[in-house]
């Protein structure tokens, strides 16, 4: 008997099992979770940003980006507030030359009139050759790539940021700014000691960054947070099985000398229910220039942004401050994610090989 294509049966599937679903020809299609990825996808994604930034950097080479995916057309469907996501995908599909159409305010919609988000979604897939979407809703960006699965116009679903659960293409644009930040360390990023501190219970970008991270041999966590907002039970399990170390404390300053990289965020109260956040005292998980003192010359400080006072900006001075290069980068793996997604990953590093290989 064949099992029946529905939402209930494929999110209840084995993420094994729902990466298949969400591949063709053995590639990444669908981005909706960070374990999608493997070690040498990863790698490639990386090489191909890097080489694309350099590419654009001549009018010659920008226009050969602009003439890639020239026939395509992106809908940007960001239903929950985005300034760095949503702007670093307009721009990495300016740069390959892609139009694009965009979806922010579901009051302007047929959304308001009563229709269904996923009705919605299915109209923009009549108009358009991918879909990138943030919505608020936990699990809606997985049920619309099983959506677009059905239908005879079957087009990719990026994952800008799903609800708390998870941020796929933040934990890219993360794990390429260690990369870029370690790339003179003999291992790379095998064997850093990162520190997770803040929101770790809510903050999806924490979640998806920890699952990239354990493609790396003996990478150690530390998550730094009041009780109230540590780590969730199933992403400590996923870790466990992965074999990681990993550790919990509400004590920076226990870890502060030993660390590679500290990953702060903000405390995610758009999450709140029951008890509010602002009970919470959050102030011991405040990245100061004291702990600053505290850390390795070439360790490194990261942040998703934005940040309220968890994150002084008087630490923007020092080359250890990292997070507006994550910013940067943002745009540079997402344009090579699009990219790639596309088929036309292969062509930037023949153009880089054939130009500025020398």
């Amino acid at each position: 008997m064949t099992t029946p294509y529905t939402f209930a049966h494929l999110t209840a599937l084995p993420i094994k099992e729902k990466c298949a679903e969400l591949s063709r020809n053995g590639k990444v299609f669908h981005v909706i979770f960070a374990e999608q990825f493997d070690r040498d996808t990863l790698e490639l994604l990386c090489s191909v940003a890097t080489r694309l930034r350099k590419i654009a950097k001549s009018r010659e080479g920008m226009d050969f980006l602009r003439g890639l995916l020239s026939h395509k057309s992106a809908m940007l469907y960001f239903t929950q507030p985005s300034t760095r996501t949503f702007l670093s995908f307009v721009r990495a599909c300016q740069y390959l030359g892609m139009d694009y159409g965009e979806v922010r305010d579901p009051r302007i919609s047929s959304a308001y009139k009563g229709e269904s988000d996923i009705d919605g979604v299915r109209t923009f897939s009549n108009y358009f050759d991918i879909i990138i979407m943030r919505h608020p809703e936990a699990g809606f960006a997985e049920r619309t790539a099983y959506t677009m699965n059905t239908t005879g116009m079957a087009i990719p679903v990026i994952s800008a940021g799903a609800g708390p659960d998870e941020h796929p293409t933040q934990a890219l644009l993360d794990a390429y700014t260690l990369k870029r930040s370690f790339e003179n360390r003999k291992n790379g990023l095998a064997g850093l000691h990162v520190a997770f501190m803040g929101d770790v219970a809510r903050g999806r970008t924490v979640r998806s960054l920890a699952k990239l991270l354990t493609l790396y041999p003996d990478v150690r966590m530390t998550f730094v947070a009041p009780e109230e907002l540590r780590v969730r039970k199933d992403l400590g399990e996923w870790l466990d099985r992965k074999g990681v170390r990993w550790s919990e404390t509400d004590d920076v300053k226990s870890v502060i000398a030993d660390i590679d990289a500290i990953y702060v965020t903000r405390v995610q109260d758009e999450y709140d229910a029951g008890k509010s956040s602002k009970d919470i005292d959050y102030t011991p998980f405040h990245m100061t220039l004291e702990l600053l003192s505290r850390m390795k010359p070439e360790a490194v400080v990261m942040h998703p942004l934005p940040r309220r006072a968890e994150l002084d900006p008087a630490i923007d001075f020092d080359p250890r401050a990292r997070y507006w290069d994550q910013e940067r980068n943002g745009m540079w793996i997402r344009a090579a994610l699009v990219a790639y997604v596309f088929n036309v990953e292969s062509r930037i590093l023949d153009f880089y090989a054939q130009h500025y290989s020398y």
